[in-house]
């Protein structure tokens, strides 16, 4: 897979991944291959909803059997993409705007997962991997044009950030969340319409 492939889901997709189930298992393909045992097992879950949490997943093109692996009994599977892009513009109607939040809550809830499990195991990682984590905010007064700028910025340093090799001395998957957003309760108002 490419590291910088992305899917953009229309609502029928944004659907299918607003299962916290789904977006977990569509995380773990990202990072290897697995078979739906190996996802039941990591996950928690009876083999039986694994499958059919896949089934939906390919359906939507978000993983793909992976053919080099496996035999008719295992079947192996992979992200079809490395990440996933949701633009709430593209929302029209009152139903594709409701999808569009679940899924956005969805990730709320993987992102919390996430960050709960790194603060759990901190202390267990080698002190340099403890000094490289950071949990930080800042509050900064913008106007909707420059929050965008700023975030667009954010996600470009990211992106061109060079990769380590996946062989080199101390190299592990790193996570970089960005969340932005206008802090609750200053702007939001019952009256406003999608």
């Amino acid at each position: 897979m490419d590291p910088r492939t992305s899917v953009s889901p229309g609502p029928e997709g944004l659907k299918a991944l607003s299962h916290p189930g789904r977006l977990r298992m569509l995380g773990l393909l990202r990072e290897r291959p697995a078979t739906a045992t190996m996802l039941a097992t990591r996950l928690g879950l009876n083999s039986g909803a694994t499958s059919y949490h896949l089934r939906q997943l390919e359906k939507h093109g978000f993983i793909v059997e992976d053919t080099t692996r496996g035999n008719a009994r295992d079947r192996w599977w992979r992200a079809a993409h490395h990440y996933t892009q949701a633009d709430a513009a593209e929302a029209t109607t009152p139903e594709e705007h409701d999808t569009y939040d679940a899924y956005l809550q969805a990730v709320g809830v993987i992102y919390t997962e996430q960050l709960q499990h790194s603060l759990e195991e901190r202390r267990t990682l080698p002190a340099a991997w403890q000094d490289a984590g950071n949990l930080s905010d800042w509050s900064l007064h913008l106007t909707p044009e420059r929050a965008k700028a700023l975030v667009e910025a954010l996600h470009e340093l990211i992106e061109g950030w060079p990769e380590d090799p996946a062989d080199a001395p101390g190299a592990a998957s790193f996570r970089v969340n960005v969340n932005a957003f206008v802090r609750p309760g200053t702007l939001a108002t019952e009256d406003v319409e999608p």
